[in-house]
């Protein structure tokens, strides 16, 4: 609900510059960096997943609903730097008891249906946003409103979570385990160097969402519009879990990256307001071939009792890549072009995907 007209909120009603809001969302995805990385150790060390996705989900509830009573940039920041713990502290436990409860030879499917319940989410709830801008046209309230309903509606996570979701006992297998720098070389290190790349012009969907209304999509669609691309995004989710488990990681996550590419230079050279519909529908096939086919990846190329490390520092080093990228697109929109920041991000994503098809990764990958 938050997400569609945060961008919005913070340009039209906080009068902050692109830049700015670079700054802000790039230093969120820091912070979840850190705290990824933390998690992920600490869950692996302590037998505690579950309880440690409760935390992070926790603080993003609270800070959500707080958001409703922002003012200042300043403001702003503390509370995305307190959601950004929030996801941070979640992502990495929640990715390894995902890991640990699929069946054999369905990593790929597992993940991609996790995304998927995600995803479908993030159809809703931009709907609702839609409604309620509407419905509250003309409201100097109306962005304050929607963020205090969201933030009730994340509580409700809160009690998921404590009454249904189940942690399967970890025994030995992570009661020994401890870090090894062993970790961070090889095909998983390969594979990170490989990510940061495309990460780096893999800035924030904010300035996708700001490109949409520069061309001249009205506040009250955006919302739509990010509903239909996560539409696909869900949609494709599974499907493409499952190819991956048959075919191979590397070749869907080939094809998303290549997606990825076509959709940031449709951004880069659209003009008009229907083509940015289309363009979004596509950008959701990225999403589906990639994000969770990346984590079945990691989850094959490193040890059962290192996962949750493994997923700290994989996700936070993207998260970290994550403010460089964000400075970058906010200093091309502001100095050179709107169109500059995705020709950049579409540069990223190609060389990313020659590196990748000369990876040894793929001999590994196919679960039989």
């Amino acid at each position: 609900m938050i997400q569609p007209i945060l961008p919005i909120f913070y340009s039209s009603v906080l009068s902050m510059s692109k830049e700015t809001i670079g700054l802000v969302e790039g230093s969120l995805t820091t912070i979840v960096s850190i705290f990824k990385i933390l998690s992920g150790f600490l869950s692996d060390k302590l037998k505690k997943r579950k309880a440690i996705v409760f935390i992070g989900y926790l603080l993003s509830a609270v800070s959500q609903f707080l958001f409703s009573f922002v003012s200042t940039a300043w403001q702003a920041f503390v509370l995305r730097f307190t959601d950004g713990i929030g996801k941070g502290t979640k992502d990495a436990p929640r990715d390894a008891l995902v890991a640990q409860s699929a069946k054999e030879g369905k990593m790929g499917f597992s993940f991609g249906y996790q995304r998927m319940l995600d995803t479908f989410g993030s159809v809703v709830g931009p709907l609702a946003t839609a409604g309620l801008l509407w419905l509250l046209s003309g409201n100097m309230m109306q962005y304050r409103i929607v963020f205090y309903i969201g933030g009730l509606i994340s509580a409700i996570t809160l009690l998921l979570i404590i009454f249904f979701v189940k942690e399967k006992p970890q025994g030995d297998l992570v009661q020994k385990s401890k870090f090894d720098w062993a970790l961070l070389k090889g095909k998983f290190l390969y594979f990170l160097i490989i990510m940061l790349i495309f990460t780096l012009g893999n800035s924030s969907d904010s300035y996708l969402i700001l490109r949409a209304q520069n061309v001249g999509i009205s506040v009250i669609a955006i919302p739509v519009v990010y509903a239909l691309f996560n539409l696909f995004y869900a949609l494709l989710s599974v499907p493409a879990g499952a190819l991956s488990d048959k075919i191979g990681r590397i070749k869907v996550m080939q094809v998303g990256w290549l997606i990825y590419a076509v959709s940031y230079i449709g951004f880069a050279l659209a003009n008009q307001a229907w083509q940015i519909w289309i363009i979004y529908i596509f950008y959701g096939f990225y999403y589906a071939t990639t994000e969770s086919i990346a984590k079945a990846l990691v989850a094959q190329i490193v040890p059962d009792n290192q996962r949750g490390t493994a997923y700290g520092f994989f996700n936070a080093s993207l998260g970290l890549m994550s403010l460089p990228a964000n400075l970058i697109a906010g200093f091309l929109w502001d100095k050179v072009a709107p169109s500059a920041t995705f020709f950049f991000g579409a540069a990223c994503a190609i060389l990313a995907l020659v590196l990748i098809n000369f990876s040894k990764l793929e001999k590994t990958e196919i679960i039989k």
